[in-house]
C-alpha cells in the first residue's frame, strides 16, 4: 500500500474538491489521524481523514444554482460573441427568493457541473461546492440525467435498440442508456454519462438529426416550472442522490 496526496483522497472520499482540499489544508484545517496536515503530505488509503469545524462552516456557506439555460448561451467561459451562462445570474433573474437572497459572493469559483452546448436548452447546474461537481461530473458519477430530444430522420428497425446500448464513441463502448419514444419526433434520453455532444452525436449514428435538446433532469432535481433564462438556489432538502 503506497502513500497518496491528501488532497487526492479527501477527493476521492468525497469530502471537498482537490483545489478545496489544498485551502483547508493550507488553513490547518485538516487532520490525519488527528494530526494537523501540511500541504504536500501523504497518507495511507485507510488513514482518518477529518475537517475542522472551520471548514465544514465554509462548505456549509457554499452554494448551488439550478439555472434553465436558453439556447445561445455557453456553460462556461464566454466564447466566439456567445455569453456565459453564469451572466444569467443576477438578482432580477432569481425565481424562487423564499430559500436564499442573492449576494455577489455566491458568483465567486461557481463552476458549472455538466454543460449543455451552446444550442441545447434546460437544467444547468453551478456549483461553489466540489462535493456536487464530483457527485455530478466526476468518473464514478452513477446520477441519471433525462432529457427531451426532438429529432428528425428516419432511423432504422434497430436504431432504438442501439441508442439504448450498442454505441461507441471516441472508442469507447458507451454505457446502456434509456431510450424511448415521446411523440413522433421527440426521443426521452436517460444517460449516466456525458460526453460531449454524446446525443447529438448518437442520434446522427442512426440517421437522426437533433433539432431541439433540453434536459429536465439530473438526478432527483427536476427543471420544473422554472422558467426559461432564470434560475434558483438548490434547496436545503434537495439531493442529485
Amino acid at each position: 500500500m503506497e502513500k497518496v496526496r491528501i488532497s487526492k483522497l479527501m477527493s476521492e472520499r468525497g469530502m471537498c474538491s482537490r483545489r478545496e482540499a489544498d485551502a483547508y489544508i493550507e488553513r490547518g484545517w485538516v487532520k490525519v489521524d488527528g494530526k494537523v496536515a501540511t500541504l504536500g503530505t501523504k497518507a495511507f488509503p485507510n488513514q482518518s481523514i477529518t475537517l475542522e469545524k472551520a471548514a465544514l462552516a465554509r462548505q456549509a456557506q457554499q452554494v448551488t444554482i439550478i439555472l434553465n439555460k436558453p439556447v445561445g448561451y455557453v456553460s462556461s467561459q464566454a466564447e466566439d460573441g456567445y455569453k456565459p451562462a453564469v451572466s444569467l445570474i443576477t438578482p432580477q433573474r432569481q425565481y424562487d427568493k423564499a430559500h436564499n437572497k442573492f449576494d455577489p459572493s455566491h458568483l465567486r469559483g461557481l463552476a458549472t457541473a455538466g454543460r449543455l452546448d451552446i444550442e441545447s436548452q434546460g437544467l444547468l447546474v453551478l456549483t461553489q461546492d466540489g462535493r456536487i461537481a464530483k457527485q455530478l461530473i466526476g468518473e464514478d458519477s452513477e446520477v441519471e440525467k433525462e432529457y427531451l430530444v426532438r429529432v428528425e430522420g428516419k432511423m432504422p428497425s434497430n436504431g432504438l435498440a442501439l441508442l439504448n446500448h450498442g454505441l461507441s464513441l471516441d472508442g469507447d463502448l458507451l454505457r446502456p442508456a434509456e431510450v424511448s419514444w415521446q411523440n413522433d419526433d421527440q426521443l426521452k434520453f436517460i444517460l449516466n454519462e456525458g460526453k460531449k455532444r454524446q446525443i447529438r452525436r448518437m442520434c446522427e449514428m442512426v440517421g437522426l438529426k437533433v433539432v431541439g435538446l433540453k434536459r429536465v433532469r439530473m438526478g432527483n432535481v427536476t427543471l420544473a416550472d422554472l422558467p426559461q433564462g432564470q434560475w434558483r438556489y438548490l434547496k436545503p432538502f434537495e439531493r442529485f442522490l
